[in-house]
């Protein structure tokens, strides 16, 4: 990223997964499985299409995400992390985790529940599960 606001490495991060919308492709894909354009703007937070486009090439261009062509449908591209995007799993979580407890409407679902029972071993996990998807 060449216009950083400064040096600071929370700063540098946020420049490229700051804002709400790359953080929650993140966690369609980490969380939900999502892998498709379409998927993503199915999401409950409604994105609005050019924003998607901006924020699935930014992603790629920081090397977040990998973009590749669907096997099951030659006309359509498929999404995926790559181990960069991947690093971030522990991040996501804690977000998730902070969230639940500060934040009375937003409820634990399934995971929130396992993660506060057991943060390292959902960590864990779902690492494993990823690394299995890497790109």
């Amino acid at each position: 990223m060449e216009n950083k606001r400064s040096d600071c490495p929370i700063s540098c991060s946020l420049e490229i997964f700051g804002d709400k919308w790359s953080l929650l492709i993140i966690r369609d894909i980490m969380l939900r499985e999502k892998v498709s354009f379409s998927e993503f703007l199915a999401s409950e937070e409604k994105i609005a299409t050019n924003i998607l486009v901006n924020r699935l090439n930014l992603l790629e261009s920081e090397k977040i995400l990998v973009k590749e062509v669907s096997p099951l449908n030659k006309s359509k591209f498929v999404y995926s992390l790559t181990q960069k995007g991947a690093d971030l799993l522990p991040i996501v979580i804690e977000i998730m985790d902070w969230g639940a407890k500060y934040n009375k409407n937003c409820p634990r679902k399934e995971l929130g529940k396992r993660i506060k029972s057991d943060k390292p071993a959902v960590i864990k996990e779902l690492s494993l599960a990823l690394k299995k998807k890497i790109k």
